[in-house]
Parts: structure tokens; sequence; C-alpha cells
């Protein structure tokens, strides 16, 4: 396996995503890896997260969290995209929050998920024809969990990535332009946290994935995991430095000493120095397994 991509000049890489700090725990340090190898990089935020709440409580000392929460979290997508050195624009849409209850109360009116997905997927396409990614990458159907801003997320990719290219779809949107590679993040691949997991134990170092991993093996796996095997695993060791500063960009929704933190640097770059992707599409030949995203492109 290489130890770093290879120079990627000319190139360029579109994430979408469905809230601020999204980016950061899903594929921060491939996007960093690229841009420092020459590529284009843009990550396109569906919503503003006005939804979400207050999750690290040492941010509550930040008073304007307490009366302007989204205003804040711009600011910091703003922090979290310089960490990375990547680009960044904001699709514009309403949160829709996170239902709870039962019954599952309605989600807000005219909020991200609730749209016709034409009219959702219309800016998306629109960013395509302007921004000509050679490569798109998004969650997989899950959403990678089960929120409808992320199941919404999904489906707008798929939908643009397709039909950007299609100059009968999608008129007044630009110029057609089609995506060469869609990818599926895998971030919580199981195979991944099994294998730091038994790393940890083997080091005598408490395992943070312990209780999670026994639960699947016991049967209780959550019906929204997908079982999508890896394709692509792109090295990233050497940028897990700036992945962590954009997730602590995102004071308000990120612990500094929480789940993302939980494995150290060095012991991640001995075990798992990769973040995993899903070929979905390819519009040109590759071979697996993959350590490169712009694989067939160079």
């Amino acid at each position: 396996m290489p130890g770093r991509v290879p120079d990627s000049a000319g190139l360029r890489l579109l994430a979408v995503h469905a809230h601020p700090d999204d980016e950061s725990s899903k594929g921060a340090a491939m996007m960093a890896a690229y841009v420092e190898a020459g590529a284009q990089v843009m990550v396109a935020t569906a919503t503003g997260g006005e939804e979400g709440s207050l999750l690290n409580p040492a941010a509550g000392e930040i008073q304007q969290c307490h009366r302007d929460l989204p205003g804040v979290r711009r600011v910091e997508m703003a922090e979290a995209a310089q960490a990375l050195g990547i680009e960044h624009v904001w699709l514009g849409f309403c949160d829709s929050g996170l239902p709870e209850g039962d019954p599952m109360p309605p989600l807000p009116f005219g909020s991200f998920a609730t749209l016709p997905l034409e009219q959702a997927t219309a800016p998306l396409v629109r960013l395509i024809r302007r921004l000509r990614p050679h490569v798109v990458t998004c969650y997989d159907e899950s959403g990678g969990y089960p929120h409808p801003d992320h199941i919404m997320s999904h489906r707008i990719a798929v939908e643009a990535y397709h039909a950007a290219g299609d100059l009968e779809r999608y008129p007044g949107c630009g110029e057609p332009w089609a995506p060469q590679k869609l990818y599926y993040d895998r971030a919580f691949n199981p195979g991944r946290l099994r294998a730091l997991h038994w790393a940890l134990v083997e080091a005598g170092i408490e395992s943070p994935y312990e209780e999670r991993l026994v639960r699947w093996e016991e049967g209780d796996r959550p019906d929204w995991l997908t079982t999508h095997e890896v394709t692509t695993q792109v090295p990233v060791g050497d940028y897990l430095e700036a992945r962590d500063a954009a997730l602590r960009a995102h004071r308000t929704q990120v612990e500094p000493e929480g789940f993302f933190f939980a494995t150290p640097n060095d012991f991640l770059r001995e075990v798992w120095p990769y973040d995993d992707f899903v070929l979905v599409d390819s519009k040109v030949e590759t071979a697996f397994p993959e350590y490169d995203l712009f694989s067939g492109l160079r």
C-alpha cells in the first residue's frame, strides 16, 4: 500500500454532506491529503445545521451559542475548511432535525428532507456543472446513520451525479458535466472498528469500540448499518492532525476528549492509516483494491 496519494494537480473532487461538522468526521483526512497533492477539493453542505443542539457542554461559555447557534456553526465551518485547505459552499436548505417520539412527529415544513427530489437536487447539479468534479463522494443509502438530512443528501448526490451530464435534465442549471466516479464514504466501517478494537486490546489499552462490537456480535446490529464492501482505501496517515483540527473547529458539536479522539493518531497510523470508501459507479477502468479515488483518471 502506498504511504501517500499521488500528485493530483488538475483533478477535482466534490464531497456532499448534510450539516456543518459532517465533513470533519467523514473523510476529512482524505480531503486534506488531496489538497496537499494539488487537487481542487470542495465540500457542499446541504443545510446550516439550524436544528442542531449544543453537544459539547464546555462550549456553553460562548454566549453567542445561546442566541445564535446556527451563526456559530457557520463560523466553525469556515475554520474547519481552513484547517483542511478545502473550498466550501452552502446549498442553502433548512435543517430537518432528528425527529424523536412515538408516534414520530412530522419534519418541519419546507425543511431539506421534505422537498421534492428535483427541487433539492437542482442546486447541486448547478454546482457540479460549475465545478466540473471528476469524483463525487457522499453517504450510502442509510445516510451513514438514519438522519433524514443524511438520507436526503445521499439521494441528491446520486441524482446529481447521474443527471449533471445529461443535456435534457435540469435545464437552466449550466452546461452539462458528467463526473467520472461516485463513491460512498465508509467512515463507520465495521472492519475498521474491529481491527482497532483488537489492536487496542492487544496493546493493553481500553477500547472505546468494545461495547458496540459486542452488541453487534450478539445480533443487536442496527438495521440501517449497510454491508457495502470497502473497495478503496486512501492513505491518510500524515493528515490525521488536520482532521483533528477540523473536528475541534466544530467546538459546539465535538467534545475535545470525545469518541473521535479516543484512539491516538500514532496508533491509527500503525493499525488503520486510511479512509475507507466504496466505489459505486465508474466511467473509467480501474482495478481493485484501489488506493486512490482518482484511479483510472490520471
